[in-house]
């Protein structure tokens, strides 16, 4: 029997449509829009100056890591088994004692204020408000204080350098213990400082050397300007209050003397747990594992230090091999900016993946909500 013809009716027509009207609040839609991390990153490049979005894109010398890093996860094939009971999913996991809802935390990143006026207090809350953790960084423009005053419910890990001035260093280790930090995660992936080409292009460099090309981009990002001006300056606010330049700060935080027996004399001033980041060999993370530090990060800090490093996730594996008759936990960082990237990751052995571009790009396009 051959159907008939008939005139459309609106009753079947009108329910399709998904018109909305017009509106002068442009970025509030294309927020309304957003499906991926890539539709954030997009509007991110579109926010901030060119300086600030390079600073948070860009990885060091010729970027080689970065790009080997990112894609590194698009290899990753997923094989589902099917004809299993999936009605109740949880995808909550404990971390040292203590449980989360998802094997992902917010990565420790250097001047978040830079990228949004609301800075890592934004990330922190979004952390509390889900049950997951943010770990604050030493070159963060939030102190330690100040953001356990803005989000005390959040859990919060500090991540620091171990400065050439050990005694220096007890002091920040001490303010993060006061202030509540659970987790102290030492990043000993920067021996010296890295040179990323697009900072040094744009001069965003330590101290700053701005030159016209680079003020002129940043003076078509009016909003961006408004709230940079209209707020607390920018600074690393871990080191309010010290004396010296910048360039010889800098200078200090970093120590080329790093070692081994370093991070067993940690253990005797930090009674909590202790995450070793930025390890990239096996037999590092073997040694680390012996000592008995609670957790290791296997990273190449985003592909911003040391061009032509190991992939984190390729490394994964065999480290996890290696060290899974002990109790240290594994973590990975680096390249994941999707759900299917943090179960590649935890199917290759992570404990859990650190984010940080990920909620960078959400920050950068949208605040708080963005993250």
């Amino acid at each position: 029997m051959k159907s008939k013809r008939q005139l459309p009716s609106p009753r079947f027509v009108l329910p399709l449509i998904n018109w909305g009207f017009p509106t002068l609040r442009r970025h509030k839609a294309r927020m309304s829009k957003v499906v991926t991390v890539r539709d954030l990153q997009k509007i991110a490049r579109t926010r901030v100056p060119k300086a600030v979005y390079d600073y948070v894109e860009g990885g060091a010398h010729e970027e080689i890591s970065l790009a080997r890093t990112a894609n590194a996860f698009l290899r990753v094939e997923l094989q589902p088994n099917v004809l299993r009971d999936i009605s109740n999913v949880d995808t909550s996991i404990e971390i040292f004692g203590k449980k989360t809802a998802m094997p992902v935390i917010f990565a420790p990143t250097g001047y978040t204020r830079m990228m949004h006026h609301t800075g890592e207090p934004a990330v922190a809350e979004v952390a509390e408000r889900n049950n997951l953790v943010y770990c604050l960084s030493t070159m963060g423009t939030t102190a330690p204080d100040d953001l356990a005053a803005a989000v005390p419910g959040a859990r919060r890990w500090y991540q620091f350098y171990l400065m050439k001035d050990r005694q220096a260093s007890l002091g920040f280790i001490k303010r993060a213990k006061d202030t509540g930090f659970e987790v102290l995660m030492l990043t000993v992936d920067t021996p010296v400082s890295g040179v990323r080409a697009r900072d040094i292009r744009n001069g965003l460099t330590v101290p700053p050397k701005i030159g016209l090309k680079t003020f002129l981009d940043m003076t078509t990002k009016p909003n961006w300007w408004m709230n940079l001006l209209t707020t607390a300056p920018l600074e690393f606010a871990a080191f309010r209050g010290y004396k010296e330049p910048l360039a010889q700060l800098a200078a200090k935080i970093y120590d080329p003397t790093l070692n081994f027996e370093d991070i067993s004399w940690l253990r005797t001033v930090w009674d909590g747990p202790i995450i070793i980041k930025g390890v990239q060999s096996v037999s590092d993370a073997e040694k680390l594992a012996d000592i008995g530090v609670h957790g290791i990060v296997l990273s190449n800090h985003g592909g911003r230090q040391l061009d032509r490093s190991v992939v984190p996730l390729e490394l994964l594996p065999s480290s996890k091999a290696a060290i899974s008759d002990t109790a240290t936990q594994l973590f990975i960082d680096g390249g994941a900016l999707s759900g299917s990237d943090i179960v590649g990751g935890i199917g290759l052995g992570a404990d859990a993946v650190l984010v940080g571009r990920a909620y960078l790009y959400g920050i950068m396009a949208g605040g708080e909500a963005g993250v």
